[in-house]
């Protein structure tokens, strides 16, 4: 799924378009204990508890494609009969009105969710009327051409809320506050099954995780039996670790800005697709050659990239490049650029030294304190002179 078709799917969650038919839930104590079990039709709620599930189930389809929001695909052996795909699947048609089925699901979340403390697992099924669309793009809500029905998962944590004093405006005096037990918003979550191309697709789903390098391999291996992408942060390092295989020891400072500006090139110009820039090995060859690597050292590029990221995997640029920040770091130094402006910083011999070499003609602010560069000073020396 891209990033409209998920956009498309949080949309409902709203009063006036909401396609939610059932929510239950089961509340976990940290000893893996069910304390509380309920289900019931979601427009029977009350309308200020229906808006804060809301917010939950936006925020479980919220965040970056390809880092904290993951597809995934079934493997052909979770879509045959006993597999997960199929377990799945039967979840979804029974609309969550089979206590069995909802029992055996609590117990699979249970036993998989790696977590130490109190959580509410919040399941809904929705059937939503999918709209045409034009070939202008307008939506044609008289146009309907299939109902996608799906399930929808939100494990949230559930915290004690903190202790202080609070205002009692009936006795009007201050006291104690009491404590209650909050739940806060979801940790994990997925959607099956996906909305490729606006339409239902079995055979993948959509993985949530708040914190990008924690996508608990475990839970997503026994739940679902999907296929484990790549997290973030293991892209990152092994972008780091293909330029470092490439460039080797003697690897210079402006081949590898010239490798970051490449990227963030390609992300400005993508940047309105909606489906994110995924960079697979011709691709990252590209960019190694655009920016300047040597012809020598690219003879190896072809092996550097399969034995760190597989020959047929790609990268995410929003997951290897640095979009808001350039930094530059030595055992004790650290330099933070605008990445607009990386190229003010160069390397030089001075000296018989290597240096970086910042041009400060500006204005400059040490630890908040306005100060002066010798050339700001001389050319004020020199001004009063002529005056």
């Amino acid at each position: 799924m891209n990033k409209k078709e998920i956009l498309e799917i949080r949309k409902q969650f709203t009063p006036a378009n909401c396609a939610i038919t059932r929510i239950c839930g089961c509340y976990v104590d940290h000893e893996k204990e069910k304390k509380m079990e309920s289900k019931e039709a979601f427009l029977s709620l009350p309308e200020e508890e229906a808006f804060k599930y809301f917010d939950i189930f936006k925020k479980t389809l919220s965040g970056t494609v390809g880092k904290n929001i993951l597809n995934m695909e079934f493997p052909i052996d979770a879509e045959m009969p006993g597999g997960t795909q199929e377990f799945l699947l039967k979840l979804r048609s029974s609309k969550l009105q089979d206590d069995m089925l909802l029992e055996e699901f609590y117990d699979k979340v249970i036993e998989a969710y790696d977590c130490a403390e109190n959580y509410y697992i919040i399941l809904i099924h929705a059937m939503y009327d999918v709209p045409g669309k034009s070939s202008d793009g307008i939506e044609m809500f008289d146009a309907s051409d299939e109902v996608y029905e799906y399930l929808l998962m939100s494990l949230c944590p559930v915290s004690l809320s903190k202790a202080g004093l609070s205002y009692n405006a009936e006795s009007n005096c201050i006291q104690d506050r009491i404590r209650d037990w909050i739940v806060d918003m979801p940790d994990k979550g997925f959607l099956f099954p996906a909305f490729n191309d606006r339409s239902t697709d079995l055979h993948s789903m959509l993985y949530y995780t708040k914190k990008s390098e924690d996508l608990q391999p475990g839970m997503i291996d026994q739940l679902f039996g999907t296929k484990m992408p790549m997290s973030a942060d293991t892209q990152k390092e092994t972008f780091k670790m293909l330029i470092e295989d490439t460039l080797g020891e003697d690897g210079d400072y402006e081949t590898v800005r010239n490798i970051h500006e490449t990227l963030n090139q390609l992300i400005e110009e993508h940047k309105e697709e909606p489906e994110p820039l995924a960079l697979d090995l011709t691709d990252m060859k590209k960019v190694f050659e655009q920016s300047g690597v040597e012809a020598e050292k690219m003879e190896s590029f072809d092996r550097n990239f399969t034995e760190n990221a597989g020959e047929k995997t790609s990268l995410l640029a929003s997951n290897i490049a640095e979009t808001r920040k350039f930094q530059i770091e030595t055992p004790d130094i650290v330099i933070k650029v605008n990445p607009e402006r990386a190229d003010l910083v160069e390397t030089r011999i001075i000296d018989g030294r290597r240096c970086l070499v910042i041009p400060v003609d500006d204005h400059i602010e040490v630890n908040g304190i306005n100060v002066q560069t010798i050339k700001m000073k001389e050319r004020e020396e020199n001004q009063e002179t002529y005056n």
